[in-house]
């Protein structure tokens, strides 16, 4: 049976990454693993990575951005009492602010796991959902 996982940004990035293969490989295992759900935030960030990072034209952006929207199972928008949450959780476990946005979303998407490489792994929050580094296993 597969889990409900929130997909943090860098998995999402890391689907169309030329130069790092293992990584985009696991991070389609994962995508193809689980029922997977993303935020109108995963959306913007991984926009924001290929327009700066990877200078890629916004013809091919949006081709990924719809591809993710077809790929992933649900993609939820963040509310402003998403925020409020973020921030209860950004006092509560000190992650940054954006990581606190994913943390609420996945919360109140009910996943029970969050895919990310940059929080602690392992780690429950709120005693229901559990941070996964996919790239550590």
């Amino acid at each position: 049976m597969n889990v409900r996982a929130f997909l943090d940004t860098n998995l999402i990035v890391y689907m169309y990454s030329e130069t790092e293969a293992d990584k985009r490989d696991i991070a389609y295992k994962c995508l193809n693993g689980n029922d997977c759900v993303i935020s109108t935030q995963s959306l913007n960030e991984a926009s924001n990575v290929w327009t700066k990072k990877y200078k890629l034209p916004t013809n091919t952006i949006k081709r990924y951005l719809q591809n993710v929207e077809q790929v992933c199972d649900e993609v939820i928008t963040v509310q402003k009492h998403t925020v409020y949450m973020a921030l209860d959780l950004k006092e509560k476990y000190g992650y940054s602010f954006f990581d606190c946005l994913m943390l609420a979303s996945a919360l109140e998407s009910v996943c029970a796991i969050i895919l990310s490489e940059d929080m602690g792994d392992g780690q429950i929050i709120e005693n229901t959902l559990k941070i996964v580094n996919p790239f550590n296993q």
